[in-house]
């Protein structure tokens, strides 16, 4: 299971999908509420909360288990908050070029400060006090190729998935495999430092030289990686059945 980024949505993992399932895996690429191909369901009330029912619902309905779950960037606050919901469903975690965030921490309290109040103001200035716009891909260092295509696609995101804090009860420390891919190809040091607390937790870590949107940059790496953690005889999203 793919679960995208702030202003994004299932199409994002749309190269990485068609190869997993062309190798014979089962996908899911839940697009989250209120985002892209969603974005008609975007309230002020949508926040981290509701993003982590769109994921924990859609695996308890498809009846889901064994199940390696990746979260691109915000998306380490959303798996990370499932995994906590269902550890047992869950083989495997990998957060790609993502936040490792921990127990009551927010998307703002892992960026720098003058980040988080300059997002704070544009939501006052031009997103009705609760939005926040869509970042241009090429401060992501997109390749140039896909930059009008990102720009198309993404949406706003609500501020309150950003201020929320995450509430994680012990399931998560029950996921024994995971991985930190950070993205070589752009300078942040949020996800540098999330890529350290992944090293301090004992986690497997990787680097890749391409920017934020490794899926997009990279999709033969991304495929490849997500294929280590489907053992050979089972599917990335198999039915609990």
């Amino acid at each position: 299971m793919l679960v995208h980024g702030a202003g994004q949505g299932s199409w994002c993992w749309v190269r990485v999908r068609k190869a997993l399932q062309a190798a014979g895996h089962e996908v899911f690429t839940p697009t989250l509420t209120g985002l892209c191909d969603r974005s008609h369901l975007m309230s002020r009330e949508v926040n981290l909360s509701t993003h982590i029912a769109d994921v924990v619902n859609l695996i308890r309905w498809e009846e889901l288990s064994d199940i390696a779950l990746c979260g691109h960037s915000y998306a380490g606050y959303v798996i990370s908050g499932v995994a906590d919901q269902m550890p047992d469903r869950i083989r495997a975690l990998v957060y790609l070029d993502a936040f490792v965030p921990e127990d009551g921490e927010c998307v703002f309290d892992l960026v720098p400060p003058q980040f988080a109040a300059g997002l704070r103001t544009s939501a006052q200035t031009d997103g009705d006090g609760w939005k926040v716009q869509p970042f241009p891909a090429s401060l992501f260092h997109v390749n140039t190729r896909d930059v009008e295509w990102i720009d198309a696609k993404s949406t706003p995101q609500p501020l309150a998935c950003l201020e929320e804090p995450l509430r994680l009860t012990g399931g998560l420390t029950r996921i024994q495999d995971a991985i930190h891919v950070l993205a070589k190809g752009w300078s942040d040091a949020t996800f540098s430092a999330s890529h350290e607390r992944a090293k301090a937790r004992g986690w497997k870590t990787r680097t890749i030289d391409c920017g934020h949107l490794i899926m997009v940059d990279c999709p033969e790496e991304t495929t490849d990686l997500l294929l280590e953690y489907a053992a050979s005889e089972e599917i990335i999203g198999r039915s609990h059945r």
